[in-house]
């Protein structure tokens, strides 16, 4: 990756504890130690911080942006925060900790690139962080980092942290994390956040800051099973531009190079790519995450919701699927041979719950197969019948071509996420 690349590499992460372990003040913490803050925010968290009497100023005040949050002191929603460094850009899912929004944190983790579980160094490892690094698990988030917050409450000392570290780790053997990091820290105080702490020179890893800047994410996509779910397809009608047929969209995995022969699906037709355009003008490849519009070297019928594949690497291409879902609405419960709209990439078809298999006890993992009532935040195992052939890997191999999303017909409502099993 070219220094320009790496320059303006993304990384997303979400942020899951218990309530009152200190994802807000974490998150304001690294914000202000950042400079990526304005004063004239600072200096108004600091007169609501003095007008409630708090002693110093109140950094959690400036990711808690939701009145309701204000007044209880919690974070009910998903809240997206945007901060840069001279390094990376970085969008941040500051999820609640609340039982009841586990739906919450399957929205914000689903693209996550590292996932911050924040556990209190007085409490240890509680049935929230459990159930967090579950669905951390679950959403095959790359990364997962223990931040062990509040560790001046515990005088610095090592033994809390020995503890936590150890027990998350006989834990974590049950799931599928591959790569957990641990970080003592304080968000009050600033030890390890940004800058390293002086209280616990026991301890030799990095800061969470610089693990944010430095932790490898390049290959967390999927660069070897190309898909491209077409998005538009690109007719001018001008005179300039007279011929111009383009096929534009997201690469949603592998690496696509000019002469390269595709398959476009469902028609089965293959063509070559003649060229890729993308907003900063032609390129020879292209890869996951790019938007680019490609054009081809024979005309073939494409339109939006088909898929550009490579020859002898295809999805499978099915109108049964069985999807792990995570039911988000909370006025209606999950109807079996209840009718939905389907999104999976760009294409879009109607569909039929066939089969309810079992629900997932979040906290054990056990499955639950003497109820099958699916309710808001449940996650269940179903079967799926579509209208029209989906063209899909598993989650755990593509999370992009591996997962869909349930509208209610009716009200126009999101109503579930799914990983394709």
């Amino acid at each position: 990756m070219s220094n320009k690349e790496r320059e303006t590499e993304l990384l997303r992460f979400t942020t899951a504890g218990s309530v009152d372990d200190g994802k807000s003040t974490l998150i304001g913490r690294l914000l202000y130690d950042s400079k990526s803050i304005f004063q004239d925010q600072y200096d108004q968290i600091e007169a609501i911080s003095e007008r409630r009497g708090e002693e110093g100023v109140n950094l959690a005040l400036l990711t808690d942006g939701l009145k309701a949050e204000r007044e209880q002191g919690i974070t009910i929603d998903v809240a997206y925060r945007y901060f840069s460094t001279p390094k990376r850009k970085f969008i941040i899912a500051d999820t609640p900790g609340h039982i009841q929004y586990t739906r919450n944190m399957v929205t914000g983790a689903s693209t996550a690139n590292v996932a911050l579980l924040l556990v209190d160094a007085r409490k240890g490892v509680s049935e929230q962080t459990k159930r967090h690094a579950i669905i951390a698990s679950l959403l095959k988030i790359p990364h997962v980092v223990v931040c062990i917050n509040k560790m001046d409450l515990v005088d610095y000392e090592e033994e809390a942290y020995n503890k936590i570290r150890s027990d998350f780790k006989d834990f974590a053997t049950k799931l599928d994390v591959t790569d957990v990091s641990f970080i003592p820290l304080s968000a009050l105080k600033g030890d390890n956040v940004v800058d390293r702490s002086q209280n616990m020179d026991w301890y030799n890893g990095t800061t969470l800051m610089y693990y944010l800047e430095s932790v490898h994410i390049s290959s967390d996509h999927n660069f070897i099973d190309c898909r491209f779910p077409v998005q538009y397809v690109i007719r001018p009608y001008s005179d300039e531009y007279h011929d111009f047929r383009g096929y534009a969209g997201r690469i949603d995995g592998g690496v696509f190079k000019i002469g390269d022969t595709v398959v476009a699906l469902p028609s089965g037709f293959s063509t070559t790519i003649k060229a890729i355009h993308s907003f900063d003008g032609e390129l020879a490849e292209a890869h996951p995450p790019q938007s680019v519009t490609f054009t081809l070297n024979d005309e073939i019928d494409i339109s939006r919701g088909d898929m550009l594949v490579r020859p002898n690497n295809q999805p499978d291409s099915s109108q049964n699927i069985e999807v792990m879902l995570c039911w988000f609405d909370h006025n209606r419960p999950l109807k079996l041979k209840g009718k939905y709209s389907l999104k999976h990439t760009t294409r879009e078809v109607r569909c039929l719950v066939q089969e309810i298999k079992y629900k997932l006890d979040i906290n054990t993992l056990h499955r639950i197969q003497d109820n099958f009532s699916i309710e808001s935040n449940d996650i269940a195992r179903v079967s799926i019948r579509t209208t029209k052939p989906l063209f899909v890997d598993k989650y755990s191999k593509n999370r992009n071509t591996g997962s869909i999303i349930l509208v209610d017909e009716q009200t126009n409502n999101t109503v579930a996420a799914g990983m394709i099993i």
